[in-house]
């Protein structure tokens, strides 16, 4: 076993141990967290079974296995942002409603105070 293999399965493990504490203690909510727990068990995978990314790269037509790992991380990191880009599309639509709604209620007690 290779010293950067020992070094990523560390790394791999620590990943997720990490995003499980996180979890346990409420820091990321689980829909969150499965994207991220997928993403160390890929990382973990293939840390443990070099072949896999070899062979992996060779059928992609990647010459140097490694870059299969950047381009995954990389496809991983867009479908995240393309996620967070809709929970933050639909907040910001929330709370316009929201801030709406405040101004709505804001309204009639003036009124009612008035009277």
């Amino acid at each position: 076993m290779d010293k950067i293999q020992l070094i990523m399965i560390c790394f791999s493990f620590v990943l997720l141990l990490f995003i499980i504490i996180l979890t346990r203690f409420n820091r990321i909510k689980v829909q969150y967290s499965l994207i991220w727990l997928f993403s160390g068990s890929i990382l973990l995978l293939f840390s443990v079974f070099r072949s896999l990314l070899d062979t992996m790269a060779q059928f992609v037509g990647i010459k140097y296995a490694p870059s299969l790992i950047l381009l995954i991380v990389v496809f991983i990191g867009f479908i995240l942002g393309i996620h967070l880009s809709i929970i933050i599309s639909k907040l910001t639509e929330e709370n316009r409603t929201l801030a709406q709604e405040i101004a709505l209620f804001a309204n009639r007690i003036e009124k009612l105070e008035k009277e």
